[in-house]
């Protein structure tokens, strides 16, 4: 964000952390037509794009602290007699289906791996 200029770093810091253009732009003491114009260029908005999948990224971080939690929370719905069958049944498959997810995703990688190592074999040759 070097190229950018102090504004146009609060701009983007306000954009990611108010709701609306509006209160970021009041926040960032600028004008709604400055950050559309701003949004035209690519390094502005280059630098919009990393601020926010950085924000995604941290958010995502965060959620996969959570997981070992959630789990035992639903293992433990899942094993408790004192819960419904219905609620009994949801946390068991919720466990299910995300084991299973993570099984197709690792094959995935796996897959992909392979095609990418083949491509880089054919690549040499």
């Amino acid at each position: 964000m070097e190229q950018l200029s102090k504004k146009q770093q609060t701009a983007i810091a306000a954009l990611i952390s108010h709701r609306t253009i509006e209160e970021a732009a009041q926040f960032a003491s600028v004008g709604r037509t400055t950050l559309f114009r701003w949004f035209q260029d690519d390094v502005f908005q280059t630098a919009y794009r990393q601020a926010r999948s950085e924000v995604v990224r941290h958010a995502i971080a965060l959620a996969q602290s959570a997981c070992s939690e959630a789990v035992e929370v639903l293992r433990g719905i899942m094993s408790s007699n004192d819960s419904p069958a219905t609620t009994r049944v949801s946390a068991a498959k919720a466990i299910l289906d995300i084991s299973i997810k993570a099984v197709e995703i690792d094959d995935l990688l796996a897959r992909v791996e392979r095609i990418e190592e083949k491509i880089q074999n054919t690549g040499r040759r």
